[in-house]
């Protein structure tokens, strides 16, 4: 059984989860519930769970200064938030699970079951280090994407990315340092969360960052980056990235 605590303010989304958890994750203990940031550390020092399930807004402060006055974390967690959609992106952005106020059994069940299979450690730091990097970001742009491969898992700026590729159910990054690091994600789920960026999607099996596009080869219908890859666009596609580069 994972030992799970619930920190949310509101009483009645407390019973709400802890309901739902009960009737729909078997795997799930809950071990205690805290309604402030001061009684969630309390509580979290005491039963030392394994997942914790986080309110944003609190009345003495939000989830993240809970995370903040912890400092190392050694469980995992799933936010509980309102919808916001800079949050939401810098969610994303993180690689870190959340659920949306209300609460419903299949996206609570859906939350839990991918916390479950994933092995955190201090995978947990980096990626909360990375969602407050983004939140802390004055201009509310997006900063940094987690990316996570079988035997490593990155914090990546996000303008360092030129290009991503799909490879099958694979996605390739190529970065300005060279480096190229391969996804178990399909190219479609990145486009979903870098889509209204800097990121267009000029072809099916590819996602350049305008950033680094250097021209477009009108012979043959290539984009052109920076570091000379050359990108098919899509016919579909072209009108798209024309208006985007006639708009520089």
């Amino acid at each position: 059984m994972l030992k799970t605590v619930i920190i949310d303010d509101e009483k009645n989304g407390r019973d709400v989860i802890c309901n739902l958890l009960t009737l729909c994750c078997k795997n799930i203990e809950v071990v205690a519930e805290a309604d402030s940031v001061k009684a969630g550390i309390e509580v979290i020092r005491k039963f030392q769970p394994d997942i914790v399930m986080l309110d944003v807004q609190m009345p003495d402060g939000t989830g993240f200064d809970l995370l903040k006055q912890l400092g190392t974390i050694n469980f995992k967690i799933i936010f509980i938030t309102a919808y916001e959609e800079y949050a939401i992106k810098a969610f994303q952005y993180s690689a870190i699970d959340y659920i949306l106020k209300p609460v419903s059994p299949e996206h609570l069940v859906v939350a839990v079951n991918k916390t479950e299979n994933v092995i955190e450690g201090e995978q947990t730091n980096l990626k909360v280090n990375a969602l407050l990097s983004n939140l802390n970001s004055v201009s509310r742009e997006i900063k940094k994407i987690v990316l996570r491969t079988a035997e490593r898992i990155y914090a990546i700026d996000v303008r360092d990315i030129i290009r991503c590729e799909s490879d099958g159910s694979y996605t390739r990054f190529y970065l300005t340092d060279g480096k190229k690091i391969l996804v178990s994600r399909q190219l479609k789920e990145f486009d979903e969360i870098l889509n209204g960026g800097s990121f267009i999607r000029i072809h099916q099996s590819h996602l350049i960052n305008f950033e680094h596009f250097d021209y477009f080869e009108k012979t043959d219908d290539m984009a052109v980056m920076k570091d000379k890859s050359a990108i098919p666009v899509a016919t579909r596609k072209k009108e798209a990235l024309l208006k985007l580069i006639e708009g520089i």
